[in-house]
């Protein structure tokens, strides 16, 4: 075959973005992947896979993830017509095929990874171009044909130096299929492999081994098998981790605990856990459920104070991850305000939605807050301040809906907020005729009749 110049390849991938010769993704429904909130990571960002927090912990089948072999390239070995091309315009090809995945031009990192695949290239080269060939299908969440990549590196380079990251990679696509006994496997593959590498590099396999275990731990807890994952994360704990990992790991064990429904433990764990790592990244999500397992074990009081904590935290502890804290504290509030409001506890209802009235002026967030301040005082017979709060509402609520663009749901506030104005005059006028029309049907006092005791004087 004609060997093309590197500037030409450049020019048909950067330019042309031709289409990728491999089968048509539309045969496997791309699956939604469940990574942890963040684990110890042995990965670079330019080649780390696209992993979104996730909090979704519903139990999905284990599906099996061998794929077919027509999913995976070829290497060298088995490509037809191979050509030379330079080492240098090989390891060209292979940072192109990085850059354009972590750019998200999925098809001409392939048609990269692709032409190093066909080329004469080093065994070390073509491992390389399979394993940022799985880590772009996964990004592209294409997760079994990243799966039948990972496979396939395995199984051509089987004594490799690299086999613990893939198997910690495949192990975290299997999961994301919902194969978690095989995902599970694969973790501690990553463990033994490590113990077989030779001394080279200890530092890296260790942390590649601690991090399986994390994998481990999380996986158990994405399946649903809460208590299991409680026990893991907790031996976790006892290893000689970072500072971060060890706040990560506390983390990650009570919230395994709150899951499971074991509201006494999580209570527990989540004050210890506040008591030491406070200023984490964490330390917002933890009050949130803190404040959760109180409310369930009925202990209202301290829910309320707990999440009270957590909307008057100073702006020492919320500096540093400004949106993170606002997002749970917003979500805190929400939801034990509504709940305290629906079982009737209008008053620590109040307190909360007067708390949530001060995190931000956007009027999208205050006046809907301001709206449920004005119900509260209603539900408490203080008319006069209900009045004030609907009042408001309607009022910058009509101002809002007359802008250019205005949202829909200004104008549904201020008709709500008028709608409750006229029941409090409804309510008033009511009142007044009731106390009026008692007034008239009370009968008029009768006059006190005096009776004398005098006796009359004898007549003569």
């Amino acid at each position: 075959m004609t060997r093309l110049p590197l500037l030409l390849i450049a020019a048909l991938i950067c330019g042309a973005r031709l289409n990728a010769s491999s089968p048509d993704s539309s045969a496997h429904a791309p699956a939604k992947e469940a990574e942890a909130h963040g684990h110890p990571s042995v990965e670079k960002s330019t080649a780390a896979e696209s992993a979104p927090e996730s909090k979704s912990h519903a139990t999905a089948t284990p599906e099996p993830t061998h794929a077919s072999s027509d999913h995976a390239p070829s290497t060298k070995s088995e490509a037809a017509g191979s050509h030379e091309v330079g080492a240098e315009e090989i390891q060209s090809l292979l940072r192109i095929g990085e850059t354009k995945t972590a750019q998200g031009d999925f098809d001409s990192a392939e048609i990269a990874y692709r032409q190093v695949l066909a080329a004469k290239a080093t065994p070390a080269q073509d491992r390389d171009a399979l394993l940022g060939m799985a880590r772009m299908y996964r990004r592209k969440n294409q997760f079994t044909r990243a799966a039948a990549v990972y496979e396939k590196i395995l199984k051509e380079f089987p004594a490799d130096p690299q086999l613990p990251v893939v198997f910690l990679e495949l192990g975290r696509t299997q999961r994301a299929l919902g194969a978690y006994r095989l995902a599970i496997t694969r973790f501690y593959s990553v463990i033994n492999s490590t113990l077989k590498l030779p001394d080279e590099g200890t530092d890296l396999y260790r942390q590649l081994a601690r991090t399986a275990q994390f994998e481990v731990a999380e996986t158990y807890f994405v399946a649903g098998q809460y208590e299991e994952a409680a026990q893991y994360f907790s031996r976790l704990k006892l290893l000689d981790l970072t500072p971060d990992d060890q706040a990560k790991a506390h983390f990650k064990s009570a919230y395994a605990l709150y899951m499971g429904g074991d509201y006494e433990k999580a209570t527990t764990s989540l004050r210890a856990f506040l008591e030491l790592h406070s200023k984490k990244s964490d330390a917002p999500e933890a009050r949130y459920l803190l404040s959760l397992s109180l409310r369930r074990l009925g202990r209202n009081q301290e829910s309320l104070t707990a999440a009270l904590d957590l909307l008057k935290a100073e702006q020492a502890r919320t500096s540093e991850d400004p949106k993170r804290w606002a997002y749970w504290q917003r979500k805190t509030g929400n939801q034990l305000a509504n709940e305290f409001y629906e079982q009737g506890d209008s008053t620590s209802a109040l307190a909360i939605y007067l708390s949530l009235a001060k995190l931000s002026e956007e009027p999208l967030w205050r006046l809907p807050v301001l709206y449920q301040i004005g119900l509260c005082y209603e539900r408490l017979r203080s008319e006069k301040q209900a009045r004030e709060f609907f009042e408001t509402v309607a009022r910058e609520s009509k101002v809002q809906a007359s802008q250019a663009q205005p949202r829909p749901e200004f104008a549904e506030l201020a008709s709500m907020a008028n709608w409750r104005l006229q029941h409090l005059d409804w309510e008033a006028s009511t009142d007044h005729q009731i106390n009026t029309f008692f007034q008239q049907k009370t009968p008029a006092a009768e006059p006190t009749r005096t009776v004398s005791t005098e006796v009359p004087a004898p007549q003569p």
